[in-house]
């Protein structure tokens, strides 16, 4: 029998439980009602080995996922996500000001450092950080400089760490050709698409639309699988993100926010706000901050700026200022600024955050990427192969450090031709007519968004 993953209430009840004890709201008394009717747990990986329950099981998740939903949290009034409140919470929120010029190669050098940093990333996804460590030393890789192989890796230790098993065919070095679909660069690509059918003034509703259009459901995850069901179901943005969606403060909105920042070179506070109509239709609070932050760091980093630490700076001015994204981004930046080994960093984010949060979560994934650019200093390389050797998201993180990196770059002559050559300038994807599609002609297809009046 088919069991469709991410959607499913018995499934997505313990993700909420666990969500409720992070957002401050107080889950014990639901919590405790699950597991007397002998509720399961969630499955330690979304998506992964979906439970079967009976239908009496099935109705209470139901239920149960409402009353949590309808808990106050104490962090409410931190934490908005209406777009009003966000902006009255960031004391420095950016000027608006007219778009400045972009360079196209800049925009072929962000769409590059996408791909590359999101295929470093693949074979690893969902590793443990310790097998990542193992694999890459393994192989003479360590710290992590180039892609990922199985050549001279024991049998025993690929056993006890086995490659992503739908990524390792098409992301090892040994049999990369080209760049293969992936969630990471489709959704820059449906923004691309978003942008040529609306202009930089579409609506949530015309992101919806799009989507139900465009995007096969089986090509969506966490937070935008539930979306796209909640759209199905007759529900509206934005209670899209909120209706049974445990997955809200993941990243899933973050790595939809390149486009955003692309096409508003010079004007952060235009990124933010465009990357907010975007993420509320499928997150609230720290997932959309996440998703602003990451398109006014770019949108800096389009206007020619070598400093990334400035990027990060006018990223962090659109992320409220008590928020726990917030709070993330600033240890972030003092710990990769103060620690020498990189390894360091990683092993305090993971003792912080690892514990509490799941994998998949925008915080830990923010911070890390984060930690990655300032401990690089924006070096490209450093900064994607740090990304990656952070562990948890890592096609996702390698493929936004990659993407800024790649911006302060200036051109796909400043990437090492070992990054470039393999990708043969070509990108595969299930969106629209841009199979196949060259980074050349995306970054020119981009440039026309971006200057577009």
């Amino acid at each position: 029998m088919l069991r469709l993953t991410w959607v499913q209430p018995e499934d997505l009840l313990g993700h909420e439980l666990r969500q409720a004890r992070l957002d401050g709201r107080e889950p014990k008394a639901v919590e405790a009602r699950w597991r007397a009717a002998g509720g399961p747990d969630a499955p330690e990986r979304a998506g992964a080995s979906p439970h079967r329950v009976s239908r009496y099981l099935r109705l209470l998740a139901e239920d149960l996922l409402d009353e949590l939903a309808d808990l106050p949290s104490r962090f409410a009034d931190d934490e908005p996500t209406d777009l009003a409140r966000i902006r009255a919470q960031c004391p420095d929120w950016p000027a608006g000001r007219s778009a400045t010029a972009v360079d196209p190669r800049a925009l072929e050098a962000a769409w590059l450092g996408r791909a590359i940093g999101c295929l470093l990333g693949k074979p690893v996804e969902k590793l443990p950080l310790d097998g990542i460590r193992a694999l890459a030393r393994a192989a003479g890789n360590w710290p992590l400089t180039t892609w990922f192989t199985a050549r001279g890796v024991p049998d025993d230790l690929l056993a006890a760490h086995p490659w992503n098993r739908r990524s390792a065919p098409t992301s090892l070095a040994e049999n990369i050709d080209g760049m293969p679909q992936d969630d990471d660069l489709d959704y820059p690509l449906l923004n691309l698409l978003l942008l040529q059918r609306h202009g930089r003034a579409f609506t949530t509703d015309d992101v919806a639309r799009l989507w139900l259009e465009e995007l096969p459901p089986g090509r969506t995850f966490t937070a935008e699988r539930v979306a796209h069901r909640n759209l199905l179901a007759g529900i509206e943005p934005p209670h899209t993100a909120r209706h049974r969606n445990p997955f809200r403060e993941w990243i899933g909105a973050l790595i939809r926010a390149d486009m955003h920042g692309w096409s508003n070179p010079g004007d952060p506070a235009a990124a933010a706000e465009q990357a907010h109509r975007d993420a509320v239709l499928t997150h609230t609070a720290n997932g959309v901050y996440a998703a602003m932050f990451t398109a006014a760091a770019i949108a800096t980093a389009a206007t020619g700026t070598h400093d990334v630490h400035a990027c990060l700076r006018t990223g962090r001015t659109v992320v409220p200022a008590r928020s726990r994204l917030a709070k993330a981004i600033d240890h972030a930046v003092r710990l990769a600024t103060a620690t020498d080994d990189f390894d360091d960093v990683v092993d305090e984010l993971h003792a912080l955050y690892g514990p509490t949060h799941h994998w998949v979560h925008a915080l830990p994934n923010t911070a890390l990427t984060v930690a990655a650019l300032t401990h690089a200093d924006g070096d490209f390389t450093g900064s994607v192969c740090r990304a990656v050797s952070g562990g948890w998201d890592t096609d996702s993180n390698g493929a936004t450090a990659g993407s800024v990196a790649g911006l302060l770059a200036g051109s796909p002559g400043a990437l090492p031709d070992r990054w470039r050559a393999p990708l043969k300038n070509r990108l595969a994807t299930t969106v629209a007519d841009f199979d196949g599609a060259g980074f050349d002609t995306l970054a020119h297809l981009t440039h026309l968004e971006a200057t577009r009046p």
